[in-house]
């Protein structure tokens, strides 16, 4: 607590206040714009940094982080536009409550769930993260492998009212992950001569795609049809008795972020689908779940925001940056003289304390902005459809240019966004086909490495107990639907 108090001191500056509010606010900004992601947003701030103080300069760039990750959700609740790949589980039922007319609702719950989320996982990195971090090195190639397994496993959960579909995007999601490169022997596949394509097919420009773009041609569809379709916005609060029913579900989904995040390499965008599914498991009503669940909502949201925190802590006790983000400032960290790892805590105690007190006021900061701002977003809704989807367009062109400046990730966003409108007119969810390229990448690369590490064993994956409780559970969610299914026929028979 003595720590604690002096991080709270060196914290209580007019210049670091103001310097983590404009932190905040910028991050908010960039993560409700398409294909502006954290991992961008911080890594543009990072050179503004360079003259600031150290306490300074780390929290810019994580109010920023912090201000990302919660901003995607705003756009993904309120026009299913994720601005950012760990909120596209938020539109499943984000959206779905905006379309009933229950948009501030389902804001203030986004709002809320992240900032608990984002607490405790800060809360678990002040008192125990040299122990979680020693538990995360033992994720090798195999349990990663076994991870994301798991994680495209939850398509069975997100399939929509399809199992059929949602399995038949989830493969086409991990077909598309096989182009580019080959992970470990570096031979190209499915490029067909294109050098656009060696490097793969980026899951930003597709996601923006298959929600955004997708939604927005719909969207002009109806502005040109008899059936128009009005959203209202109705200031519906959350209630005492909804916030009580969703509090459980904000605990065990930031105790799932938080740990998650805290493997290197598995990222945010995982977490919140494996939330998801965990939130649509333990509900009695599954299937108020893509209809409009607020624990659809809270869910995800209370995850992807616990990640921060996670991820942070292999970052400082041990120098592994635990995704993208947290690599850019593991840099930061290194250009203001300061060495992520054990000796961090010793030789630099008052500064890391500081720290920690500052990620605790960023995500209040978030509450306050958030909940004051809620009124301004939901008024999205009331901007007429005519002129709201040829500027979700233009959001989507500058985002997906924006990642590499390429005018091949505009194309393939186009492309996306046009098989995107077949897919809602068909039935197909878009969900699992970007949960297979997220995931496909990560499964390919850590099966090829575990095999390379045992020499062609396959036991490798059922005698390390980690991996083999991960498959087991793999398993068990893939076809939990359908034996729920044929357990329900069983008891009528009966």
């Amino acid at each position: 607590m003595g720590d604690l108090l002096n991080g709270l001191t060196g914290v209580m500056h007019f210049e670091v206040l103001g310097v983590l509010i404009l932190g905040v606010i910028g991050g908010i900004a960039i993560g409700s714009l398409p294909g502006l992601t954290a991992t961008m947003g911080v890594a543009l701030m990072l050179p503004v940094t360079f003259g600031m103080e150290p306490v300074v300069g780390i929290l810019l760039l994580i109010g920023i982080y912090f201000g990302s990750v919660y901003g995607g959700s705003l756009t993904a609740i309120l026009i299913n536009t994720p601005g950012t790949p760990a909120s596209a589980a938020t539109a499943l039922d984000g959206y779905a409550m905006a379309k009933k007319g229950f948009a501030h609702k389902a804001l203030t719950v986004s709002t809320i769930s992240s900032t608990i989320g984002g607490i405790l996982s800060v809360i678990v990195l002040i008192l125990v993260a040299p122990q979680l971090a020693e538990f995360a090195l033992r994720f090798s190639a195999p349990e990663t492998f076994a991870l994301a397994v798991f994680g495209i496993s939850i398509i069975s959960s997100i399939a929509g009212k399809s199992m059929v579909k949602g399995l038949i995007a989830g493969l086409i999601g991990l077909l598309i992950a096989t182009i580019g490169l080959d992970p470990i022997g570096g031979f190209p596949r499915f490029t067909f001569g294109s050098m656009n394509l060696t490097g793969g097919v980026e899951f930003i420009p597709v996601m923006i795609g298959l929600f955004a773009a997708a939604e927005a041609f719909k969207t002009m569809e109806e502005v040109f049809s008899k059936h128009k379709l009005k959203l209202s916005v109705e200031k519906v609060k959350l209630k005492w008795v909804e916030f009580k029913s969703i509090i459980i579900t904000i605990l065990r989904s930031a105790g799932i972020g938080t740990f998650i995040g805290m493997i290197p390499g598995a990222g945010g965008d995982i977490t919140a689908f494996v939330a998801y599914n965990e939130a649509k498991r333990f509900s009695k009503n599954k299937e108020e779940f893509g209809e409009g669940s607020i624990k659809g909502v809270a869910a995800p949201e209370a995850a992807n925001n616990s990640v921060t925190g996670g991820a942070m802590i292999p970052l400082l006790t041990l120098g592994i940056p635990g995704d993208a983000v947290t690599a850019v400032l593991l840099g930061a960290l290194m250009v203001q003289g300061l060495q992520p790892g054990p000796m961090l805590f010793e030789n630099n105690g008052p500064l890391v304390y500081s720290l920690f007190v500052g990620m605790l006021l960023a995500n209040v900061l978030l509450l306050i902005f958030g909940l004051l701002g809620i009124r301004l977003f939901a008024k999205i809704l009331l901007i007429p459809k005519a002129v709201l989807s040829p500027v979700i367009l233009v959001l989507c062109v500058v985002g997906s240019y924006s990642l590499g400046n390429s005018y091949f990730d505009v194309i393939v966003m186009i492309i996306s966004g046009i098989v995107g409108y077949f897919m809602i007119r068909t039935g197909f969810p878009a969900p699992p086909l970007i949960l297979g390229l997220i995931l496909g990448p990560i499964m390919e690369s850590n099966f090829r490495r575990s095999i390379v590490m045992s020499q062609g064993d396959l036991s490798i994956f059922y005698t390390r107990p980690i991996t083999l409780i991960l498959l087991i559970v793999a398993v068990a969610t893939l076809f939990s639907p359908l034996l729920s299914k044929a357990y329900k026929k069983m008891l009528k028979t009966n």
